[in-house]
């Protein structure tokens, strides 16, 4: 310690960290209140509190409650009053002198979370490069993608022809040499991720010869700072041109609206594969372990009808879930608990029937992307966190989905949608 005065030590207090990682904890908006706008995320990286009053964000726009706290008095949470009462300035580039470009995973035709994080560093590149730069995004399928301006994307290439559906890193690779061609990018950004990126940032970067970082979470344009080692130590390295980002490697945008303009590449030669995907293979949704499944139907105390319940699982193709109440009362098997004493799960789609939201529940989907929640209480703290509300009897509601899904699935037309009902 002679080297070191006491108060430079960074003191962290796991507790208090703990707390402001869950916003139902009754200590939570002391916590963050406390801490400014600074809070460490569910991996442990200090991240910035965007949302907080008086933030100043990247743009040098701060953060202002028009609603002056009376959110919860209006009824509105404070992210539908800003969508009404600010209108988020647009960012334009116009002739770029350069590019960075980012290849997100789009699961499901979505940005994902890890997508928009690889985005905000990609700015935060470009804000260190002289020059009049812009963020290039290359998406590959059918998009159903509503918001690539807010997510931060300049412009688009959105290459949704036939051949690159499904699983064709051959032709995916083909697409992205065009684009190095015709581009000459800065940097490639790829989320570091098994939905794609890993494999196809991997494919590129042996193509161009460059030797990627992976698994980065602190870049600038001069050094990289990747896990390694299962994470449990660092690895400083200079920044190369083709980067494979970890989750929660930068802020996202969410202060500015972006052009998100398209591009269209020349005509990309069909590359005949080594492996043909020759489509989805049909699979019982409860052969699924829950914590690899996308959507889970789960059921607690508010069940009644559990035959409706099955049925619903099975139309909708779910795997099935339940809370501990439902498990401990024997309607269904310990292996189907969810929540904190039972199995975190991340699915894309959690769809909550009839479960209040014990704290133990609510830390077992965090990581879920969309809740929906289908129960009586309109204050519980399922629909607190659902992204969607259904607030009636579930029994009826199940049985009005169950019709509409089998109707929607018995026209003609609809035989391609199937997976996306």
């Amino acid at each position: 310690m002679s080297g070191h005065n006491s108060h430079d030590v960074l003191r962290r207090d796991p507790r208090a960290e703990w707390i402001a990682r869950n916003r139902l904890h009754p200590l939570h908006g002391t916590v963050v209140s406390n801490e400014a706008t600074e809070v460490r995320g569910p991996s442990g990286l200090l991240r910035k509190n965007p949302h907080q009053v008086g933030f100043i964000g990247p743009n040098g726009i701060k953060r202002i409650d028009r609603l002056k706290g009376n959110a919860a008095a209006t009824g509105k949470g404070r992210r539908s009053g800003a969508a009404k009462d600010v209108q988020l300035p647009l960012h334009t580039v116009e002739n770029p002198d350069f590019y960075v470009v980012v290849v997100p995973d789009m699961v499901g035709g979505r940005l994902t979370g890890h997508d928009k994080d690889v985005i905000g560093q990609a700015h935060k590149l470009v804000a260190g490069i002289e020059g009049n730069g812009a963020v290039l995004a290359v998406c590959f399928g059918q998009s159903k993608e509503e918001h690539f301006d807010t997510a931060g994307v300049d412009r688009l290439l959105l290459l949704d022809d036939a051949i690159y559906e499904g699983y064709c890193p051959e032709q995916r690779l083909a697409a992205l040499v065009q684009v190095e061609a015709g581009y000459h990018p800065q940097y490639w950004l790829f989320p570091d991720s098994v939905n794609g990126g890993s494999d196809l940032g991997s494919r590129l970067a042996a193509r161009i010869n460059e030797r990627p970082v992976v698994q980065a979470w602190q870049v600038d344009n001069h050094k990289s700072v990747c896990r390694g080692a299962g994470g449990t130590v660092d690895i400083t390295r200079e920044t190369p041109r083709l980067l494979m980002l970890a989750e929660e490697c930068a802020d996202q945008i969410d202060e500015t609206r972006h052009e998100a303009l398209s591009l269209e590449l020349p005509v990309v030669p069909v590359v005949i594969s080594q492996l043909q995907d020759k489509g989805q293979v049909a699979v019982d949704p409860n052969a699924i372990s829950l914590a690899e499944a996308e959507f889970i139907l789960s059921a607690g105390n508010g069940i009644r009808n559990w035959d409706q319940f099955h049925e619903a699982a099975s139309v909708l193709g779910a795997t099935e879930g339940a809370s501990r109440v439902a498990v401990d009362d024997g309607f269904m098997p310990r292996f189907r608990q969810v929540g904190a004493t039972g199995t975190w799960v991340t699915a894309r789609v959690y769809l909550a029937v009839g479960i209040s939201g014990a704290i133990q529940h609510m830390q077992g989907i965090g990581q879920c992307d969309k809740v929906i929640a289908i129960n009586t209480d309109a204050g519980c703290d399922m629909v607190k966190r659902a992204a969607l509300s259904v607030i009636g009897d579930s029994e009826e509601i199940l049985g009005e989905l169950i019709e509409r899904v089998q109707a929607f699935r018995a026209q003609p037309s609809a035989g391609g949608d199937q997976d996306a009902a």
